[in-house]
């Protein structure tokens, strides 16, 4: 089940130990941690997914893993997070089964709608901002973008992409169920004191203007 809203998702990267910052992440309020390392062999990946599942259960988190359904099977996580050129989500529901968590990266309304149809259970959405997180091939899609396609689809949706603590409320008030974030905490001095940051700023933010 996907955490009530507000929330915050933190996404692991290649800059600090996924272990680490898991960790730090959980203590400081995030509600799931999604395991992304893109350079990182089977076995390292399994073995910090199986750990980190392990922390965001005594936490009573989420534990995501990006793209590798076998990573996200073998470990007991809660579920996996998938891209545009990864398998649908209603290919991966096969190979999960129904009690686990499938989100899917979505640019479009097109894309969200479709993994809506697919039987995802959230969407990741973006970049909603200007990012160096991942290099993009478009422009920032806005919070006006967002707010449209919040409209369209009734899945709960992750927004990501340059999300701050200075904007992360605005983008709650446009539709967004949770925030995802890289840099902003994996790339702060103090990853436990920007996680407690960003969940005081989407908790400012509401459904309405």
């Amino acid at each position: 089940m996907i955490p009530s809203s507000p929330f915050l998702c933190v996404i692991t990267d290649e800059v600090e130990c996924p272990l680490s910052l898991a960790e730090k992440a959980l203590r400081g309020g995030a509600s799931m941690i999604q395991l992304r390392h893109k350079t990182a062999c089977s076995n390292q990946l399994f073995s910090w997914a199986v750990k980190i599942t392990t922390l965001c259960k005594e936490y009573g988190a989420l534990s995501i893993i990006n793209d590798r359904l076998d990573i996200a099977l073998a470990s007991g996580a809660d579920g996996v997070h998938l891209g545009q050129q990864d398998l649908p989500a209603s290919a991966a529901r096969k190979i999960l089964g129904k009690s686990r968590i499938i989100g899917v990266s979505t640019s479009s309304a097109h894309e969200a709608l479709q993994a809506e149809s697919d039987g995802a259970d959230y969407i990741g959405f973006g970049h909603i901002y200007p990012t160096h997180s991942k290099v993009k091939e478009f422009n920032p899609l806005g919070p006006e973008t967002l707010r449209s396609v919040a409209a369209l689809v009734s899945l709960p949706i992750i927004a990501i992409g340059g999300i701050t603590i200075e904007n992360a409320s605005l983008v709650i008030r446009h539709g967004a169920t949770g925030i995802a974030v890289i840099s902003a905490i994996s790339r702060a001095e103090d990853p436990l004191n920007a996680t407690q940051e960003l969940v005081k700023s989407i908790k400012q933010g509401n459904t309405h203007e």
